[in-house]
């Protein structure tokens, strides 16, 4: 791994997990500094990271760690509901069983991990869980999509809903529902479910409480 590549890492699993959060300046003297390398592979770093749109650069200020606003923020849920809904859709016609039974055991662990109050986890497997469909529904170009969406938006640890025992049920639950679809081959289901599933998260992300969307 290259400096360039050491820095980059390192900033945007930060910025992935808030642990610098939105709107905080990215100098490049003090992050060289902090990571014990020259300023070069930090501007590198930096360039790659407004390329991913992670950071963006403004005049007299430098670097700046993404704020997104409400309306981007609905935007990114809606990005990805159609995203990993299609995922859904596609992925009914081709999972196979070994991959059901891999996106059964997350479940089953997350089942497990909520109800000891392991909740910590909980976030980072749900994201497995849903990337994992989009790839398996879209494995040429869809997956690698909804990578991508997912790693420009961070969610704080101590903000996701997986921290709300009511919100981490009816996850759960759809969760479920969704792989009962997939396993009946039910593709139209499983993207209406996914739809209503992601668009709801960001619906109460922002407002409070969950969108009428909701599948």
């Amino acid at each position: 791994m290259s400096k360039a590549d050491y820095v980059y890492e390192v900033l945007r699993d930060e910025i992935r997990n808030a642990r610098v959060p939105g709107g905080t300046q990215l100098k490049a003297a003090h992050v060289a500094q902090r990571l014990g390398v020259s300023i070069t592979p930090v501007r590198e770093a930096l360039r790659r990271l407004e390329k991913d749109r992670l950071v963006s650069y403004q005049s007299h200020r430098g670097a700046t760690v993404i704020d997104l606003s409400d309306e981007a923020l609905l935007e990114f849920y809606s990005l990805r509901a159609v995203v990993e809904g299609l995922g859904a859709r596609l992925a009914a016609d081709r999972i196979t069983p070994e991959q059901l039974a891999g996106l059964r055991r997350i479940h089953r662990q997350m089942t497990e991990d909520l109800a000891h109050q392991r909740r910590d986890q909980l976030g980072e497997q749900s994201r497995q869980l849903h990337l994992a469909i989009a790839g398996i529904g879209g494995p040429a170009f869809l997956g690698q999509h909804a990578h991508t969406i997912r790693d420009s938006f961070p969610v704080p640890a101590e903000a996701s809903l997986w921290l709300d025992t009511e919100q981490a049920e009816r996850h759960l639950l759809e969760h479920a529902r969704l792989l009962d679809a997939l396993e009946a081959g039910d593709g139209e289901t499983a993207e209406r479910i996914m739809i209503g599933h992601v668009t709801a998260s960001g619906a109460y992300r922002v407002n409070g409480q969950p969108s009428e969307d909701r599948a």
